[in-house]
């Protein structure tokens, strides 16, 4: 069978790699940004400064494209410029947003190219809107945490997310993290009363050799791209995939539609080249995994090309994240250890009766992040504000809190045709009601927690980011319910298009708060071995 995949994020490369090993001839579009080659592999993070010609050019950008000036969204991080690439889009991409701030993806392995590696499996409690258990997706969990390499311990947050069989040994705790965990286990039972729950933070990192990628060695390079890719992000298994002979992988493929017969059978998608021509590519089976949105935006565009209706898609979601600075006194004093991992390496989920209501917290002490967007949040201006900082880095943390999301009728999608090229993707997003009181309450939780852990939260520092920011998206294409049109089955299959096969969160039904990529690789593999 010709299998086509469109998009080579975590979803489309673990679809891929599925139906290959069911022996079928896989054709994966991708427009492929590739990611620059990482200079000095071998240096920790704090040597980079003296053994690059350039290390201005090399953290910052040649226009210093990487600085987050001050009013720039309120945002506590920046995308170091050896990570530009993953937002790098094309001019055949447009959009326009009411209420949402998207980011799209271009790069070969998608936004998951610079994730932070956190890999949360989703219980029964979560999945009860979908239209399976935590039993049917354990076996696809399992078979992902083969394939990347998970580093987890059993701690106090198993009763929230089931610990793989096929796990490697935790990574080491840089000090401050260690610190913490130390806190939480002397007032353990007072969190358990309070309903919050810490543990180490479940990774997708390699913490012993492997037959593909290198051992995490502590180079304090992960936000800049990991040199040794210990750290998996989705191009390692494209890497892999190209090694397969029934594979071919198009880069500069920019997917405009899907085409089908008048048994409304899928026959292909169209490529929409720079120049404005179109190319078909014929397929049996086709497995749109380009992200919840771009895949949107190819199935409105399908069906505008075959009817001419423009539809609108309801139910569009994403997490809502809080982030909670916060000084950590029992570090106060004490230098960062840059050579550490360096995102979270710290959890918290606060429990709710509703396990739908679930708030998820990565706990992040800042080590060798681009620190100029706290300094110049900090009193007296740029010269004290470095003075202070240098005093407080060590003890200085940030706590992501993510929130669940549900899907509403007023969250939608739609396009507007462009001459010439694909049409423009339009989004709107609506608060839910009472929305507001609980992520206010889901704050005060987080606060609470913080202090009992011997944290200085400040007043006023924490910020909300906008809807769109955690790029979780999903919910358009619901799959499982009634048999409707714009729906798909639980198998994943569009119930208007046979052999149309969506491989990414489009189809979820609800969006917890955790981390949604590992459950995103799983069910790939779960809708590539129903479907094929």
């Amino acid at each position: 069978m010709r299998v086509v995949v469109v998009g080579s994020g975590a979803s489309g490369v673990h679809f891929a790699q599925t139906a290959l090993a069911r022996g079928h001839q896989v054709t994966l579009l991708d427009v492929g940004r590739e990611r620059p080659a990482a200079p000095a592999p071998e240096a920790a993070f704090d040597e980079l400064k003296s053994e690059l010609d350039d290390p201005v050019r090399y953290f910052l950008g040649a226009d210093f494209e990487a600085a987050v000036l001050p009013g720039d969204g309120g945002e506590f991080y920046g995308l170091p410029a050896s990570q530009r690439f993953v937002l790098d889009t094309t001019s055949q991409h447009a959009s326009r947003e009411s209420g949402f701030h998207s980011l799209t993806s271009h790069a070969r392995g998608g936004l998951a190219e610079a994730w932070t590696g956190g890999v949360y499996p989703l219980n029964d409690g979560e999945l009860a809107d979908f239209p399976f258990r935590f039993a049917d997706l354990a076996p696809h969990y399992e078979e992902v945490a083969r394939r990347i390499g998970i580093a987890v311990v059993d701690d106090d947050l198993a009763r929230f997310m089931p610990l793989p069989e096929a796990r490697q040994q935790p990574l080491a705790l840089d000090g401050a993290s260690a610190r913490l965990l130390a806190a939480y286990e002397r007032r353990r039972a007072a969190f358990h009363a309070a309903g919050c729950y810490a543990g180490r933070s479940r990774l997708a990192v390699s913490s012993a050799p492997r037959a593909d990628r290198g051992e995490c060695t502590y180079l304090g390079r992960c936000l800049l791209g990991c040199p040794r890719d210990a750290l998996y992000t989705p191009s390692l298994s494209l890497r892999h995939l190209l090694t397969e002979p029934d594979f071919r992988y198009v880069p500069g493929a920019f997917v405009s539609h899907c085409q089908w017969d008048r048994a409304r059978r899928v026959t292909g998608v169209v490529v929409a080249r720079p120049d404005g021509g179109e190319e078909l590519v014929a397929a049996d089976a086709v497995a749109l995994a380009a992200g919840a949105l771009s895949t949107a935006r190819i199935v409105l565009d399908s069906v505008r090309r075959a009817s001419g209706e423009i539809l609108v898609l309801d139910g569009l979601m994403d997490n809502q994240q809080i982030l909670v600075p916060f000084l950590h006194l029992g570090s106060l004093g004490r230098a960062p250890e840059m050579r550490s991992y360096q995102y979270h390496q710290v959890c918290l989920g606060l429990a709710d009766d509703d396990p739908r209501e679930y708030v998820h917290v990565q706990l992040t002490m800042l080590k060798t992040a681009i620190v100029h967007p706290i300094i110049q949040r900090l009193p007296g201006g740029l010269v004290d504000g470095t003075r202070i900082f240098r005093l407080l880095r060590g003890a200085l943390g940030v706590a992501n809190v993510n929130l669940s999301d549900s899907r509403r009728g007023d969250c939608q999608a739609t396009i507007e045709p462009r001459a010439g090229a694909p049409s423009t993707l339009v989004l709107s997003y609506r608060p839910a009601p009472g929305d507001e009181e609980r992520t206010a309450r889901a704050e005060r939780r987080v606060a609470r927690a913080l202090g009992r852990l011997g944290c200085l939260v400040p007043p006023g520092l924490s910020h909300r980011r906008p809807k769109g920011a955690s790029v979780h998206y999903a919910g358009l294409i619901p799959m499982g319910g009634a048999a409707a049109p714009l729906t798909a089955g639980a198998d994943g299959e569009s119930r208007d298009v046979g052999g149309l096969y969506f491989a990414d969160g489009v189809t979820f039904p609800f969006l917890p708060a955790k981390n949604l990529t590992l459950t995103l690789m799983a069910n790939a593999v779960r809708v590539a071995r129903a479907a094929l």
